[in-house]
């Protein structure tokens, strides 16, 4: 206990708070710390990315070529005939004793998973999925399971984020963050969209847009965008031929074709969910369940070779075509059979490769129907294919501004960001309105975990201390008796019916807090002043901080009132209620309260409640 040898009394030491931002400091030097940990992260993930890439050539051109070599090649071009159905059931098994004895971590696209580690556990992800998920994904992309790589490379990113933050010093805000950044710095080194990966990350991975978060995601998307660079060279992942600004005609067509995506997102997430329904009701362990769904993978291969694999092929094909084949809808629709049985038996892959293929296949038939119907408007088929699938990615995560700045930054075409915008909302807001999960969250939310959904400013953060703190305050003097203090505390003025109290000196000096129950039941002489009772507390609160930077001080001391001091006086003190009042404001109008706090001097009778 520290003592004032001015007025001989205690003065209550401050308890430090780990983790909460200076009032008037947006960012801390611990942000700086997180931000060049991300960017060392980023490049770490960047080179994940890379090896996961070169293990699913590796497996594919050993499984469907009997060759060691991780040259790009594509399942659709082996010659084994009838024998290529049985590769996917051979890779299948192999990913249901590795989620069986591994972890089951490493079921299905990554994505929820990571989304639930954020959410319900400090997001901690177990250190051997760093390994496990590229592994098992590399067997089953390069077995010719229809998915994506980045699905994967994203859930990997963010394990390795996951466990830094685990093996260093962090809070659970910090470990989100790393997070984030490793999952975003994956899809950048992937797709070269640090943009896109950044969005992606503040939509469906931080669930905040705050600086302390987006700051080093930023920073190291932006090291990974560099890094794919290096190893891809600057050209976009899925180029396409200049086109024509489009026309208003054509706006209000890619608009009516995004709500149409929106509606078949909907169907298309359904249709998976029932698939895993159907297979959860097999009497048989659900480690079997990834080689049953490979059949048919293998079956569909056989006709349709193209299923079969990443297929970042047929994504250009589409968007470089200005002509739709015959068969490239019933193509679509076998590719969307045989993802979504592999998807819904539990094996481990990505969505967002078959989203795009799916909605720029249907995009590209739409968009050659509305072509022939409404001439004069101007469609064209290749932005509409580039709107179908954007806006089935929209529709399918509800990751809006992620879908269109991704499908701008992997194709490089600053005239499709209006028909972009268009259709991507429309199929945001057809989704929304047709259904209440996402691909995404409907597997949490089935295991009773709620996901946030929108964010919105926090009322909190826009209100101050001097504006909602009680005055004038009910306290007692340090230097009074506890006999005193004692019979004031007991008596029936309700004023005094409070669980704690702040004590000051005469001069109104802030001293500290003391908890009733100490004054009723401490054995401490009856003229022993009263400021030897005082308890340490949290620091205590300045009229000009925000009640966002109180709450936080109130949680984490485990208090339910602080004290308001101004130039060492005591001059008010906020509660509990105070902040619930406000709370209740902010519910019912968003309105800011006109309520004002005049300074008065403590006082030591009737008065307002502390």
């Amino acid at each position: 206990m520290r003592w004032n040898h001015e007025t001989g009394l205690p003065v209550a030491p401050s308890l430090p708070v780990a983790g909460i931002a200076p009032p008037d400091r947006l960012l801390t030097p611990r942000t700086l710390r997180i931000s060049g940990l991300c960017i060392g992260l980023a490049v770490a993930a960047s080179f994940v990315a890379e090896g996961l890439q070169a293990a699913i050539a590796l497996i594919t051109n050993f499984a469907y070529f009997g060759r060691w070599s991780t040259a790009c090649s594509s399942p659709a071009d082996n010659r084994l005939g009838g024998a290529a159905v049985l590769i996917p059931v051979v890779g299948a098994l192999i990913i249901g004793v590795l989620a069986r004895y591994g972890s089951q971590a490493i079921r299905g696209h990554g994505i929820p998973e990571a989304m639930e580690q954020v959410l319900f556990n400090e997001s901690r992800i177990p250190a051997r999925i760093v390994l496990l998920k590229p592994l098992a994904s590399a067997i089953a992309i390069g077995t010719g399971g229809p998915f994506g790589a980045e699905g994967p490379i994203i859930a990997t990113g963010g394990a390795l984020g996951s466990l830094l933050g685990q093996v260093l010093e962090t809070t659970a805000a910090e470990r989100k963050t790393l997070l984030a950044a490793g999952a975003a710095a994956g899809m950048t080194a992937t797709f070269g969209s640090p943009v896109a990966a950044l969005l992606l990350a503040i939509e469906l991975l931080l669930f905040e847009l705050r600086p302390r978060s987006f700051v080093p995601v930023a920073l190291g998307t932006t090291v990974a965008a560099a890094m794919h660079t290096w190893f891809h060279g600057s050209a976009p992942v899925f180029a396409m031929p200049a086109f024509a600004a489009p026309s208003p005609g054509a706006i209000a067509l890619y608009l009516a074709e995004g709500a149409v995506m929106g509606a078949l997102a909907v169907g298309l997430t359904r249709m998976l969910y029932a698939i895993e329904d159907l297979f959860e009701r097999l009497p048989i362990h659900w480690m079997w369940w990834p080689a049953l769904g490979a059949i048919p993978v293998g079956i569909i291969g056989f006709f349709s070779p193209h299923t079969l694999g990443v297929g970042y092929d047929n994504i250009q094909r589409v968007l470089t075509s200005p002509v739709v084949e015959f068969a490239l809808l019933p193509f679509v629709f076998l590719k969307l059979i045989s993802w979504s049985i592999a998807l819904g038996s539990g094996t481990s892959g990505g969505t967002l490769a078959p989203l795009f293929t799916l909605g720029g296949g249907i995009g590209a038939a739409l968009g050659a129907l509305l072509a022939a119907a409404v001439p004069l408007a101007g469609v064209d088929v290749r932005v509409a294919a580039l709107v179908g699938m954007a806006a089935m990615f929209a529709g399918a995560s509800r990751a809006l501004m992620a879908s269109v700045v991704f499908a701008f930054e992997v194709t490089g075409q600053p005239l499709g960001l209006p028909p972009l915008l268009a259709g991507c909302t429309a199929a945001f807001l057809v989704s929304a309105v047709l259904m209440r999960q996402t691909i995404m969250t409907e597997r949490l939310a089935r295991r009773g975990r709620h996901v946030p959904v929108e964010y919105s400013a926090d009322p909190f953060a826009q209100a101050h201390v001097r504006d909602f703190a009680t005055s004038p305050v009910v306290c007692l003097a340090a230097d009074e008796p506890l006999a005193v203090a004692r019979a004031r505390v007991s008596a029936s003025d309700p004023a005094y019916h409070h669980t704690g109290f702040p004590v000051v000196a005469p001069d109104g000096q802030f001293v500290g807090l003391v908890l009733r129950r100490d004054i009723l039941q401490s054995d401490a002489p009856d003229d022993q002043p009263l400021g030897s009772l005082v308890r340490p507390t949290p620091a205590a609160l300045s009229p000009s901080d925000t009640l966002r930077h109180a709450a936080d001080r109130m949680v984490q001391g485990d208090v339910g009132r602080l004290p308001v001091v101004e130039n060492g006086l005591l001059v008010a003190i906020l509660s509990r209620k105070d902040l619930q009042a406000v709370h209740l404001r902010g519910l019912r109008d968003g309105g800011k309260s006109e309520r004002t706090m005049r300074w008065k001097r403590p006082h030591f009778g009737a008065g307002a409640a502390s």
